[in-house]
């Protein structure tokens, strides 16, 4: 596999099929020698993959991949565990407010009771600790969960923002449409993993 500087390199920058292959076989390392090993150090790192690489480098390798790829619904589980690093209180306030329009979706999450910051970091540590240590369908699931009750919160912020600045709220009404739509790759992601059809 050549590396970024050495690709950029080559007329018409990167290969989209040699992309595409590097896309594939880095996540399929990632999860096949992540859940073969049961040392607890290296989880860490697996989990904190965009902290020690970065999200740019990440989204080069994955960003471009299908949501019903291996690559594609490790990319949604490394943004949206970013997404809550970056900003928890925020994410933990959407929570809130989307809990109980979604319980259902609550109890799949297994975030904590009025969560805090703390909270939903742990949680999205927690899930992308479950790529590795647990049933990858169930990770998904997990996290597909934990964004319909965010895509709800941030459903009703927009709603509260309406009169008071209804640019912001026309932006997070869209946000919340795409946590929906991740939410449903995810979905699919896990029923193709039970299939032994995600790869």
């Amino acid at each position: 596999m050549l590396d970024p500087a050495q690709a950029e390199e080559l007329p018409g920058g990167y290969d989209p099929a040699l992309r595409n292959e590097a896309a594939h076989t880095t996540a399929a390392a990632l999860v096949h020698q992540g859940r073969a090993n049961t040392d607890p150090e290296v989880v860490a790192r697996l989990v904190s993959l965009v902290e020690r690489e970065g999200l740019d480098v990440v989204a080069a390798l994955w960003s471009d991949s299908q949501a019903d790829s291996l690559p594609g619904a490790l990319w949604r589980l490394y943004v949206l565990r970013e997404w809550v690093r970056r900003d928890p209180a925020t994410v933990a306030d959407r929570y809130r407010l989307g809990v109980a329009a979604a319980p259902v979706h609550d109890v799949v999450a297994g975030v904590a009771d009025a969560p805090g910051p703390a909270d939903v970091l742990a949680v999205a540590d927690a899930v992308l600790s479950g790529v590795y240590t647990g049933e990858l369908d169930v990770a998904l699931e997990r996290a597909a969960a934990f964004g319909r009750v965010l895509a709800t919160g941030a459903a009703f912020d927009a709603d509260h923002l309406d009169d008071v600045d209804p640019s912001a709220a026309q932006r997070l009404t869209r946000g919340a449409a795409s946590l929906v739509r991740t939410a449903e790759e995810l979905e699919h992601a896990a029923s193709l993993w039970r299939a032994d059809r995600l790869e």
